[in-house]
């Protein structure tokens, strides 16, 4: 099993920043990737951010610049820093993981619960 555990988040004000974290336990052979990604309110989930185990990133464009995605390999953990919000931002965010588990060759993406950020003044 692999369980990931998401942290921070929470309500902002427009012009304001928030860090959210995620770390990854469990039976955790290789991870090829993590990432977030965010659902508003009335619309269909939107990759924000991720970044490969190489450390390759890459984000929607509509965070591109304020958004900050980075890994720590050794922790198994992801993080997103949040800048400059604005109220299009309020959304679930959610981490994934792309892991391969010991004992098998396949790859199995994994979610964590998600958590609503709020950007209202």
């Amino acid at each position: 099993q692999v369980q990931l555990v998401e942290s921070g988040g929470g309500l902002v004000q427009p012009g304001g920043s928030l860090r959210r974290s995620c770390a990854a336990s469990g039976s955790i052979f290789n991870i090829n990737a993590m990432g977030w990604y965010r659902q508003a309110p009335g619309k269909q989930r939107e990759v924000g951010a991720t970044i490969g185990r190489g450390g390759s990133t890459n984000y929607a464009s509509s965070v591109s610049g304020r958004f900050t995605i980075s890994g720590d390999n050794a922790k198994n953990a992801v993080y997103l820093q949040m800048n400059s919000l604005k109220t299009e931002d309020t959304a679930v965010y959610s981490c994934y993981v792309d892991v391969q588990r010991y004992g098998t060759t396949t790859n199995l993406e994994v979610w964590g619960q998600g958590t609503l950020v709020t950007v209202s003044s």
